[in-house]
């Protein structure tokens, strides 16, 4: 047989399939979790709100995939739908799971704080679904609390700091004031950043708890020209989760020097005004869906949706097993809009993605930072290594 004859007999066979699977349209739904009230997206708070804070609930950005997917999803006769469930707590949210999954339903978004999402992840642990986790940063849910069919695709506290790390480096800033909040988040973030700061070599030179209290007595732990006084520094990095003092630290400290972690230079999934591979389209989309600009939570949310279409294409809507196994491969190739091929570390199932790192208005950098290289996977300078995962699912 000729080539061309090879061809039209593959071109042949490759429309007939797709006739028999549009005879056998199948819908394939996503569930989108979320709690009736989350103090992350508190509209009150709106007014301070801080870089490194969501600006909104992430749905629409799982809408948005939904709808870039309804033509590939004609192609292969498959359709797919997106079921948005809410409860008051991790045990409501387990209630509402347990009813679309009795539906049918395998692959489910989870928006809460890392407290919930571990909770539901260790209650829906060996059955047949997948929890993508689209919006709490938390390293304990990557580390410790790691489950098999919980992936992730935010990246956690450890990505970012080391992001803002190498950038430190990069700039010769190695001496640090790092500034932590009160709250349970900022102790975190902080914890975070002294881990990236010992692996990288920057020196703490003083690390300051911030307090913002009513009480006169507690009026100077909110003192951003006190706290910033004392030995030298390069650069000030402000742990606040909420955000608040954070807004108040750029160019009110004793010492001009600039601002990085919740406010001034933030390092996140995604930023609006990232200009290349294809991202103001995006943005553009999402803009127009949801009115607002795009942030990590509504990136992650799009990309987890589009994770699993990818591997129903590429699989030609295999059986769950063996989806689930592609979409956990490295053969899958996922296009984030970021210029490298995304795909989901073995040991954790975080998303291996570079991170932007930006002002209020403009992307600065994008980590990994030349110069820092890994022995297989440069994004693998970015949070838990293999070596450093505590994960056993």
């Amino acid at each position: 047989m000729s080539l061309r004859a090879l061809m039209h007999f593959a071109l042949a066979t490759s429309l007939l399939l797709l006739a028999l699977a549009a005879g056998a349209a199948e819908v394939i739904r996503f569930g989108y979790l979320e709690l009736n009230k989350d103090a992350r997206y508190d509209e009150r708070k709106t007014f301070y709100r801080t870089l490194s804070r969501p600006f909104g609930p992430p749905f629409a950005g799982a809408e948005v995939a939904l709808r870039e997917a309804r033509f590939v999803g004609q192609a292969l006769g498959v359709s797919f739908e997106l079921v948005r469930a809410r409860g008051a707590d991790a045990a409501a949210l387990v209630a509402e799971l347990d009813k679309l999954h009795a539906q049918g339903v395998r692959y489910f978004l989870i928006d809460a704080p890392g407290k919930v999402v571990a909770e539901v992840a260790a209650a829906t642990r060996g059955r047949e679904l997948l929890l993508f986790n689209v919006s709490a940063a938390d390293d304990a849910l990557r580390q410790a609390q790691c489950q098999a069919h919980l992936y992730h695709t935010l990246p956690n506290h450890g990505m970012q700091t080391d992001a803002l790390a190498q950038f430190l480096v990069a700039k010769k800033w190695r001496n640090v004031l790092l500034l932590q909040g009160p709250l349970d988040d900022d102790k975190l973030i902080a914890a975070a950043f002294e881990n990236s700061a010992r692996r990288l070599g920057l020196k703490i030179v003083a690390k300051k708890d911030f307090l913002l209290s009513n009480d006169p007595r507690q009026r100077e732990l909110g003192n951003v020209g006190l706290l910033t006084a004392g030995a030298d520094y390069d650069v000030v990095f402000v742990a606040d989760s909420d955000g608040e003092f954070a807004r108040s630290v750029p160019y009110d400290t004793v010492r001009p020097r600039p601002v990085v972690g919740a406010e001034g230079l933030v390092a996140e999934a995604w930023h609006w005004a990232w200009p290349r591979h294809g991202a103001p389209q995006l943005t553009s989309r999402f803009e127009k869906q949801a009115k607002r600009h795009m942030g990590s939570a509504d990136w992650a949310a799009w990309i987890a949706v589009k994770a699993v279409v990818e591997a129903v294409v590429r699989t030609g809507n295999a059986p769950f097993d063996k989806l689930v196994a592609y979409l956990g491969s490295e053969e899958i190739t996922i296009d984030g809009f970021k210029g490298n091929r995304l795909y989901f570390r073995d040991w954790d199932r975080q998303l291996r993605q570079p991170i932007l790192i930006a002002t209020h208005n403009a992307v600065i950098e994008r980590a990994p930072i030349a110069g820092f290289l890994h022995q297989t996977n440069n994004m693998d300078t970015l949070g838990f290594d293999r070596r450093d995962s505590q994960c056993k699912p």
